[in-house]
C-alpha cells in the first residue's frame, strides 16, 4: 500500500475521531426541534401586505426579542406571507406571545447620570419607588463632562451610589407601559458606549417614528450611521440636542439603551441639525448596520395577529412526551433498517461488508460532530423529525456508493483480473458513477431547500449534508481502505470472509 494512501486513511479517521470526541468532551449534542423536544408554534398574519425586505426585518426583530428571553433553538421564518415562530422546549408560553406581539417603541431621552448595579433591599425592607434623582456631582451635564477639543470628557464621572437601591425600571423581556413620560433607570447594551452599565434617563422628547430613514455608511476612517428625520422630528431633535449640547442622548429601544452619543462633541457652538443626524463612534461595519436597523425598524413595521382578539392566527403545542415518542420511533426505524443493511452487506460481500460498517460509523461520527457544532453556532441548527428522515434516507445513498464500487470489482473479476490489480482501477470507474448519482441527490436537496418551506427544508438540508459526506468518505476513506485490503493476501484469501469469496472469484483469479 502506498504511503500516500496510508496517510489519507489515517488522517480521515483522525479527523472524524477528533471531531466526534471533541463535541462529546464539551457536552455538545444536536439541538432537537419542536416535534422532537416538544414546545410551541404560533403563526401570525401581518395586518397589511409586506415586501420581502419588510418581512425579513420583522423576522430579525422578533429573533432579537426572543433571544433576549434566553430562549434557545427558536426558529422564525415566513410561510405564504405569514410569520411562523417555533420554540422547542418552551416553559413560559404567555411571555413569548406577549414578546412577539409587543409593538416596541424607540425613544430618544436625555441621559442624566449613571447608576450602579441594583442592590436588593435587606430582608424586611422595600426598594424605593419614587423618581430617581441624581446627585449634582454625578450629573452628566456639559459643565460636569467638560469636553476637550477632541470631544472627549475630561472629567471621570462615576455612578451615583445612592441609586443602587433603585431597581431597573424595565427590561426588554419585562417592558413597562407608559414609561415614555417618566424618568427611568435602564440597562445598556454592550455596544452603547457604557459597557452594560445602568443609566438614568429623563422623559423621552423624540419618538423613533420620526425617523424616516437610517443608513450605515463608511465615512473614512470610520463607520457612521446617518439619520433623516421628519419635519416634526427635526424640531423635536433640535430642542433635545440643544438641551443636551456636549452631553449624552440615550436611544431607548425595548427598554434598553442601544446607543448614547454626545451631541456635537467637537463643535464650539450649537447649530440646527436640519433633520439630518450623524452618529459616529468606534463602530465596526456590523455594529453600524445593526444600529441602523434598530433605529429604523426598532418597532415592528406591521402589526402581527390574525386570530381571535388580536392573537395568533394558529397555535400549536407539542408535549415533550409526544416529541420523545416521535424521536424513539424514528431512531428505532433507522437503527433497524441499518442493522439489516449491514447484515446483508457482510453476508454478501464478506470482508468488504466490514468496510461498509466502518464507513457508516465514520460518517455517523462526522455527522454527529457537524450537526452538534452547527447547533451551537450562530446558525442555531435544530434537528427535527424531517431531518431524521433525511438522515435515514441518506443511509441508502451511502450504501449504494459502496455497492457501486463492489459490483465494479465483480465486473473486473469476471474479466479474469485479480483483486490486487483491480481495486484501484475499479474505483476510478465506480467513483464517476457515485459522483454523478450524488450530484443528482445534491441538486434535488438544494432545489427542495430553496423552493420549500417549513419541515421540508430540514429534510433537504440533512439529506444534502449527508450526501456531501458520502462523496468525502468514498474518496478519502473507502478507496484507500479497500485498496489496502485488496492488496493483502490474508484478507483476500481468508476462508470465510475473504474478499475473493465476496466477489465470487476463484483462488487463481484472486491472486
Amino acid at each position: 500500500m502506498k504511503t500516500s494512501l496510508k496517510v489519507t486513511l489515517l488522517v480521515t479517521v483522525g479527523i472524524a475521531m477528533i471531531a466526534f470526541f471533541s463535541t462529546v468532551a464539551v457536552g455538545w449534542t444536536p439541538k432537537l426541534g419542536l416535534d422532537l423536544a416538544g414546545g410551541f408554534q404560533a403563526t401570525y398574519k401581518p395586518d397589511i401586505p409586506v415586501s420581502a425586505g419588510e418581512m425579513q426585518t420583522v423576522i430579525s426583530i422578533l429573533q432579537n426579542r426572543i433571544d433576549a428571553l434566553g430562549v434557545s433553538g427558536a426558529t422564525i421564518n415566513s410561510q405564504g406571507g405569514n410569520v411562523v415562530v417555533q420554540v422547542p422546549g418552551l416553559a413560559n408560553r404567555n411571555q413569548l406571545l406577549n414578546t412577539i406581539q409587543q409593538t416596541a417603541e424607540l425613544l430618544f431621552r436625555p441621559v442624566l447620570c449613571q447608576a450602579p448595579a441594583y442592590t436588593p433591599p435587606a430582608k424586611g425592607k422595600t426598594a424605593p419607588t419614587g423618581t430617581p434623582t441624581c446627585g449634582a456631582q454625578y450629573l452628566l451635564t456639559a459643565a460636569n463632562l467638560n469636553l476637550n477639543s477632541a470631544g472627549t470628557p475630561q472629567s471621570n464621572i462615576g455612578a451615583d451610589p445612592s441609586l443602587a437601591a433603585y431597581p431597573t425600571t424595565a427590561t426588554p423581556s419585562n417592558p413597562v407601559p407608559d414609561s415614555a413620560s417618566k424618568t427611568v433607570i435602564l440597562e445598556t447594551s454592550t455596544s452603547s458606549g457604557f459597557g452594560g452599565e445602568r443609566l438614568v434617563l429623563g422623559p423621552a422628547q423624540v419618538a423613533g417614528k420620526e425617523i424616516t430613514s437610517a443608513q450605515a455608511t463608511f465615512n473614512s476612517p470610520q463607520w457612521v450611521v446617518n439619520l433623516n428625520l421628519s419635519g416634526t422630528g427635526s424640531k423635536q431633535w433640535d430642542a433635545l440636542a440643544q438641551q443636551q449640547f456636549h452631553a449624552y442622548i440615550g436611544m431607548d429601544l425595548d427598554a434598553q439603551v442601544i446607543s448614547a452619543p454626545i451631541t456635537y462633541p467637537t463643535n464650539s457652538t450649537f447649530a440646527s441639525f436640519g433633520g439630518k443626524v450623524q452618529i459616529s463612534g468606534s463602530f465596526t461595519e456590523s455594529q453600524a448596520k445593526s444600529l441602523a436597523l434598530d433605529l429604523q425598524f426598532g418597532a415592528l413595521p406591521v402589526t402581527l395577529g390574525g386570530g381571535p382578539h388580536g392573537g395568533p392566527l394558529t397555535e400549536e403545542s407539542v408535549s415533550p412526551t409526544l416529541g420523545r415518542s416521535s424521536l424513539d420511533a424514528g431512531l428505532a426505524a433507522g437503527i433497524g433498517g441499518l442493522i439489516l443493511v449491514l447484515l446483508y452487506t457482510i453476508f454478501y460481500y464478506r470482508a468488504l461488508g466490514i468496510v461498509v460498517v466502518t464507513g457508516l460509523g465514520l460518517t455517523g461520527a462526522l455527522l454527529w460532530a457537524i450537526v452538534s457544532a452547527l447547533s451551537h453556532s450562530g446558525l442555531d441548527l435544530t434537528l427535527d423529525l424531517s431531518g431524521v428522515t433525511g438522515l435515514i434516507v441518506s443511509v441508502g445513498i451511502t450504501v449504494d456508493s459502496y455497492i457501486v464500487y463492489f459490483e465494479r470489482l465483480k465486473d473486473e473479476a469476471r474479466a479474469g483480473r485479480s483483486v490486487r490489480s483491480t481495486v484501484d482501477r475499479a474505483f476510478q470507474g465506480a467513483f464517476r458513477t457515485v459522483l454523478a448519482a450524488d450530484l443528482v441527490s445534491l441538486i434535488a436537496a438544494l432545489t427542495l431547500y430553496l423552493l420549500s418551506v417549513g419541515s421540508v427544508r430540514g429534510f433537504a438540508f440533512f439529506l444534502g449534508l449527508a450526501t456531501l459526506l458520502d462523496i468525502f468518505t468514498t474518496f478519502f476513506f473507502t478507496r484507500p481502505l479497500v485498496i489496502w485490503l485488496g492488496r493483502n493476501r490474508k484478507v483476500t484469501d481468508a476462508r470465510f470472509i475473504g474478499i475473493a469469496r465476496g466477489l465470487a472469484m476463484t483462488s487463481e483469479t484472486a491472486a
